[in-house]
């Protein structure tokens, strides 16, 4: 008798203790709806890579993401032609070179996630 109450202890002690450490936390079930401009900036910092030559209000190694949304907008050009390497560049032709390295992986994006980045540069 005294092991069937050991055991139920333990039962309810892994239970507790598991639901305890994922409170807050999302389920890999659960979907997180994120808006265009959110999943723009995580793949621009993350898989893009996109920061590392392109900040917010300053050239680096390409333009600013401001320099590239205030000519794309100017010129009424479409940043995810460009991206699928279907469009000439219009903000700096010069870098057009280096960009051209990272087609492959811009070109391996989805619609929805060129579109997100898009949504990002824009809105900043």
């Amino acid at each position: 008798m005294k092991h069937y109450f050991f055991i139920l202890f333990i039962i309810l002690f892994s239970c507790k203790k598991e639901s305890e450490e994922s409170f807050g936390k999302p389920t890999e079930s659960s979907t997180e709806v994120k808006t265009p401009e959110a999943l723009g900036k995580e793949i621009f910092e993350g898989k893009g890579n996109c920061v590392a030559c392109h900040q917010v209000d300053q050239k680096i190694v390409g333009p600013s993401i401001q320099e590239i949304a205030t000519a794309y907008k100017t010129k009424n050009g479409n940043i995810v032609d460009f991206l699928k390497n279907d469009a000439t560049p219009l903000v700096d032709p010069s870098q057009y070179e280096v960009m051209k390295t990272n087609f492959a992986i811009t070109k391996a994006m989805s619609d929805r996630e060129l579109k997100a980045i898009e949504a990002y540069i824009y809105s900043n």
